[in-house]
């Protein structure tokens, strides 16, 4: 806990009365030696070690063990039997905490001065080996024979001590029960003090646990708790079960005692506090804290005790599946931070102080914990909406971005309202009469606040989109909340506390995308879309993330950007969602323009990509290059370049938009240019062999492709060269290439994929020594005319190799030296 006066993530504290927080530690006082003569009268005096119970259970310390030890003995020869410390203070000795093992034992029922003269005698010879068990209520042999014929339960020993001879090399633990004594010897003194302290401790927590099963007074309950953890703090065994224990302990307890006062609260949460430094709370504290984070969210307890808690959850934790408990602990917390005065300003220095000053983040796991909190939280925002929903898809769907076709009854879109002054409806089936060939007045649903319209008319559902094949695909997330452009709001009313809960964790996802080196991670985490459908219509919300989306479309990393496109197709990203007509677009496109530049202006400046924006975004391309958005406008004047378009009279709205403004205008004319030149290149023809000399750059094969004519151009050598993929836009406008060598450039994969997708003459391509990899090679399977192929030097893999092999079939010549292929 932080000292007084100290601010902790920005916020002062003010420090609270000692008598409040505190943690209580054992005054480990070491135990000197005892010396005695060896003569049974001595025995029960200081022969044997101290007792095991070297603080009551109730907390009250006997005045015998407050007393100092004598002093003087060192000049005592030592007897048979001499003591040690029995905590090891001095030599500071760690041990695991045993749950089984082999161990020779020996039961003597005789009274303790006649066992004396047994112990200074050489009559204990019968010993039987037994593998014993530690339970949590007694101590059981393997083989339950002899003298471990019945299990040893904890609550009969009175007494637990060491013994050692001098004459003979013997390492027990003697424990008293009424009646008799049980010896259990080990192989050396290690072993023997491991048993004697995992044997001290089971019976310890034993006691505790039924103590604390049966509260009378919650003033001496309070104090069995401190001890109790002041025993595991003190505990030379070092396991995770040691922590771990008392933990669930209370647990137990707190799950059966829910009448607490706020005061009850605090005390004991700050009682077990040193326990929850390097352990996870068990998932009833969870839930007791989650209960005090609501109830007394300005409690200073939650920023002393439960911020060094959380801290280490979104540090450590690996998996909320399995501990969902922790996850909502830690979302009450961050709540309760956002109730303070400095509300949301609290919450940002909290994030800040996670993510660390420097630079880069250097705990891997508090991003996706944090990320998963969020989600959780917005996901509980909308669960009323969900619930109420008829039908509804499951969570699972909802986060593929779909729902299954055949489980939806009937297959209708939905149609999303504006709230309207609530009036009758006229019927509350769903489904429209049967002899009604058009579509029946809608039917309105009203679930509490939030109202939805099923359109019935199969015709307008064929004129939205293509029927999907029988069995082939369902409809995406985006379908399903289409809307007409004079219906384009989803009115749902969130309540206060959900308004509350969703500004705070949206406004958590904008603080994470501030950061550069989370940005990556955090784009992938959101693909697919992992947001109900609801949360993705409510207007309040989709505004929120639109900054992230943002963030997004701004990074120049590929890895960042990427991410705003679909997992595959038939599922829509948040490329679809924010483009003009997806129901979070609310700014005419801006938002959509700025994604389409930074993808083209990466590497999916492709084929592929153009034919996606030609099949699904023609329209808003259209109406923003209307409007003289400049990137529309080169999408457009690409799409004719590269013959996208086969309609004509799609192209010829393509050309009459391009005419409308200035910047369409002046672009189409130099395309009308590169066209005609290229028309004449081709009816003029041009050599058939070329070659770059070394050092040549990019500037300079364009300056040289463009000076004259190349129709004709079957063989190109840039061997040697300077040229990087950069090039490829030049080699894409020479239809006749044949033979391309580009041994030793800088031609990537960003190069081949271009290749790949407008060189389909190719038959002979050198890539001897070039940077490429697989992800390049891999986009030459299209290329069905190679036959001559060198990828010598290369990232090659053997399974690419394989796969290029099966994908090609006229492949003849292939040279995959210094490869991992070869």
């Amino acid at each position: 806990m932080p000292n007084t006066g100290t601010p902790l993530f920005g916020l002062e504290i003010k420090r609270q009365p000692p008598d409040l927080i505190q943690r209580r530690r054992f005054s480990l006082r070491g135990i000197m030696d005892f010396n005695g003569s060896g003569g049974g009268n001595e025995l029960h005096n200081n022969q044997f070690y101290p007792s095991e119970e070297s603080k009551p259970l109730l907390g009250e310390m006997s005045a015998q063990q407050q007393q100092p030890p004598p002093e003087g003995n060192n000049n005592h020869k030592a007897g048979p039997c001499s003591k040690r410390s029995l905590l090891h203070s001095s030599s500071g000795m760690r041990y695991k905490l045993l749950q089984e093992g082999d161990i020779q034992v020996c039961v003597v029922k005789y009274p303790r001065t006649f066992l004396s003269k047994l112990l200074t005698s050489k009559f204990l010879r019968r010993w039987e080996p037994h593998h014993l068990t530690l339970t949590d209520s007694s101590l059981v042999s393997a083989t339950p024979t002899g003298y471990m014929e019945a299990p040893l339960s904890y609550s009969t020993i009175e007494d637990l001590q060491l013994l050692s001879w001098d004459n003979a090399p013997k390492y027990c633990v003697q424990l008293s029960f009424p009646g008799g004594t049980v010896l259990l010897q080990a192989a050396n003194s290690y072993l023997r003090d491991q048993w004697f302290h995992s044997l001290q401790w089971k019976k310890k927590i034993y006691k505790y646990r039924k103590v604390l099963n049966n509260p009378s007074r919650w003033d001496v309950v309070l104090k069995e708790i401190r001890a109790l953890v002041d025993m595991a703090l003190t505990s030379p065994l070092q396991d995770e079960s040691i922590h771990q224990a008392p933990l669930h302990i209370i647990s137990t307890l707190l799950a059966e005692n829910t009448n607490l006062s706020a005061q009850d609260h605090e005390n004991i949460i700050v009682a077990i506090a040193p326990l929850l430094e390097n352990n996870h709370p068990p998932p009833d504290l969870c839930e007791f804290f989650c209960k005090h984070c609501r109830e007394r969210p300005r409690s200073m307890v939650v920023i002393e005790v439960f911020t060094p808690v959380v801290q280490r959850i979104l540090k450590h934790n690996m998996d909320f599946g399995k501990c969902p408990r922790l996850r909502l602990f830690t979302q009450e917390y961050i709540l309760a931070l956002n109730e303070l005065n400095a509300g949301m300003e609290v919450v940002k220095k909290f994030i800040h102080s996670m993510h660390g000053p420097t630079g880069q983040c250097p705990h891997p796991r508090v991003l996706p914990n944090l990320v998963a909190v969020c989600l959780a939280a917005i996901y509980s925002c909308y669960e009323e909406f969900i619930n109420s929903r008829d039908n509804s898809p499951s969570l699972k769907e909802i986060r593929n971005g779909c729902q299954q076709q055949s489980e939806r009854k009937p297959p209708m879109p939905l149609r999303l309202l504006r709230p309207e002054p609530p009036t009758p409806p006229p019927t509350t089936t769903l489904s429209p009469p049967p002899a009604l060939p058009l579509s029946p007045p809608p039917s309105i649903v009203n679930s509490s606040e939030i109202l939805v319209e099923l359109e019935r008319n199969n015709n307008t559902t064929n004129t939205l989109r293509k029927a999907p094949a029988e069995g082939d695909s369902e409809p995406n997330l985006i379908d399903c909340l289409l809307v007409s452009p004079a219906l384009n709001a989803l009115s749902i009313q969130l309540p206060a506390h959900a308004d509350r809960v969703l500004g705070c964790f949206a406004l958590i996802l904008k603080m994470l995308s501030d950061y550069d080196d989370w940005r990556p991670a955090l784009a992938s985490l959101l693909q697919p879309i992992p947001f109900p459908k609801e949360a993705l219509a409510h207007a309040k919300f989709t505004k929120e993330l639109k900054y992230v989306i943002q963030r997004f479309a701004e990074d120049p990393r590929q890895e960042v950007h990427s991410c705003l496109l679909s997992v595959r197709s038939g599922k829509d990203g948040w490329f679809q969602l924010y483009s003009p007509g997806g129901v979070a677009c609310d700014d005419d496109g801006e938002l959509f323009a700025s994604m389409v530049h930074i993808l083209m202006g990466s590497c999916y400046k492709t084929k592929k990509f153009l034919l996606s924006l030609a099949e699904n975004k023609l329209g808003p391309c259209m109406l923003l290059a209307l409007r003289g958005n400049q990137t529309m406008v080169e999408i457009l004047c690409l799409m004719l370049e590269y013959n996208i378009i086969e309609n004509k009279d799609t192209q010829l709205q393509i050309i009459s938009t391009l005419e409308s403004t200035q910047v369409g205008l002046r672009m189409y004319e130099q395309l009308c240019d590169r066209q005609r030149e290229l028309k004449e290149l081709q009816r003029k023809g041009g050599p058939t062999r070329l070659t770059l000399p070394s050092k040549s750059t990019d500037a300079d094969l364009a300056r040289l492709l463009s000076s004259g004519s190349f129709g004709n151009l079957e063989n190109l050598s840039l061997a040697f060269t300077n040229v990087t993929s950069a090039c490829a836009e030049q080699l894409i406008k020479l239809p006749s290439l044949k033979q391309l060598n580009l041994w030793s450039t800088q031609f990537g994969d960003a190069g081949l994929r271009l290749l790949s997708e407008h060189l389909a003459c190719l038959q002979v391509l050198n890539l001897c020594e070039t940077p490429v990899t697989d992800a390049g090679l891999l986009s030459l399977s299209s290329m069905k005319s190679l036959c001559s192929l060198n990828m010598n030097s290369t990232k090659l893999t053997a399974d690419t190799y394989e796969d290029l092999k099966a994908k090609l079939p006229n492949l003849k010549e292939v040279d995959v030296r210094y490869t991992e292929a070869w």
